[in-house]
């Protein structure tokens, strides 16, 4: 008899994904940076905070669907973009196929193993995300792209320091799968057959190119020559994010990585339509506080000018709602999804949606809410020094 490969928790998740995947494959989704200080802030943080639930009072049925950038969702959920996951075979092409058939958007990186043709065409509520890489030229062309294949939104990324040590230490990745590097890694990867045999069903080894920093139909260039051309490129400046905006035309257009309130306000006055307080899942400046301790002072900042999500350490749907109960219209996920494609493809990113709805749903029950618009910040325990006010005069966040 087959095992059931049903998971309950983002934690059964991550367990499975660890069993199944070569030790390298599994650290690379790990990541972080330096101590790990933010990454395990993200996640922690979550703990700190509590909820002030109804003994009477719940609605038998809540609602959890939502907008977001425009597009209409099943719950406050969505794919955040993350690079080259090949985890799996199918790769973005299942995540998207999974949120489609949980009915929700999803963000799909630039340094993907999957052009965005073939991910949109598996689910058209698609955003596509875009780091400031080559000069202004390149990066119009990539934006035309992403237009001409029907993305709905566009996600600029620009959070990131290129910290590379780990306490721990880093991941072996090759720059690229050729047969030298097959016969190289072929000992890490038979300590995980069922993990190789998948890979061995379609005849080709795991794809490290990206083919969205190409033209349309081009395999794209290894994700090293890619990551090293991003790092050479000079860090963008307003005046380029506000250009972007313009070139990208009235569509929904989100700033990934804002964690002060000065630089939200800032995208503001870019002509952003929606912001995402992240750290970059704890992958960029260490001892960045996590991402769940500013969000409150950002909502209340700018929350009535744009849509502000929250990305970093969701692990369930109270977390969620705790997002949202303090700011946040919507949450993206990275890892916990990452970690379901790796235990059981689509079918286990769908299980990772499900447990997030379900626990969403559970919250609002106990919180004697209808929907996840009811809520406010008086159904979270905050405890005293919690938050986090950056980019603010200190007189002000006193």
């Amino acid at each position: 008899m087959a095992r059931n490969k049903w998971f309950e928790t983002v934690a059964i998740a991550q367990q499975r994904a660890r069993k199944r995947l070569p030790k390298p494959v599994y650290s690379a989704l790990l990541a972080a940076s330096e101590k790990g200080v933010t990454v395990n802030d993200n996640v922690e943080a979550f703990s700190e905070l509590g909820f002030a639930p109804h003994v009477i009072g719940a609605t038998e049925k809540r609602e959890l669907s939502t907008t977001v950038m425009g597009q209409e969702i099943s719950m406050p959920v969505l794919i955040s973009p993350t690079g080259v996951q090949a985890v799996h075979p199918d790769g973005e092409v299942a995540v998207a196929r999974a949120a489609a058939a949980r009915g929700i958007a999803m963000g799909l990186s630039s340094f993907a193993s999957k052009p965005i043709e073939e991910v949109i065409a598996a689910n058209p509520k698609l955003f596509f995300q875009l780091y400031w890489l080559g000069d202004r030229n390149a990066i119009a062309a990539r934006v035309e792209r992403a237009r001409e294949a029907g993305a709905v939104g566009l996600i600029v990324t620009t959070d990131w320091s290129f910290s590379h040590g780990r306490d721990w230490g880093s991941p072996a990745i090759p720059e690229e799968m050729n047969l030298r590097t097959i016969l190289r890694m072929l000992p890490t990867g038979l300590t995980r057959p069922s993990w190789m045999w998948q890979w061995g069903k379609t005849l080709r080894p795991p794809n490290l190119r990206v083919p969205n920093q190409a033209a349309k139909g081009e395999p794209g260039p290894p994700f090293f020559a890619a990551y090293g051309e991003w790092m050479g490129t000079p860090p963008p400046t307003w005046d380029d994010i506000a250009w972007l905006r313009k070139l990208w035309g009235d569509a929904p257009f989100m700033l990934k990585g804002v964690m002060r309130v000065d630089d939200a306000k800032r995208a503001v006055d870019a002509g952003v339509t929606a912001i995402s307080v992240s750290n970059h899942g704890g992958n960029n400046l260490d001892g960045t506080p996590a991402s769940i301790r500013a969000l409150p002072a950002i909502a209340e900042a700018v929350g009535n000018d744009v849509e502000v999500l929250l990305d970093g350490g969701i692990r369930r749907g109270s977390d969620v709602v705790k997002a949202l109960a303090l700011g946040a219209r919507a949450v993206m996920i990275g890892r916990a999804y990452l970690w379901g494609l790796a235990a059981n493809g689509q079918a286990g990113v769908e299980n990772v949606l499900d447990i997030l709805r379900g626990g969403i749903d559970s919250a609002l029950m106990g919180l004697g809410r209808s929907s996840v618009h009811e809520l406010v910040a008086d159904d979270v325990l905050v405890p005293p020094g919690f938050t986090r006010a950056l980019g603010v005069p200190r007189d002000a966040s006193n």
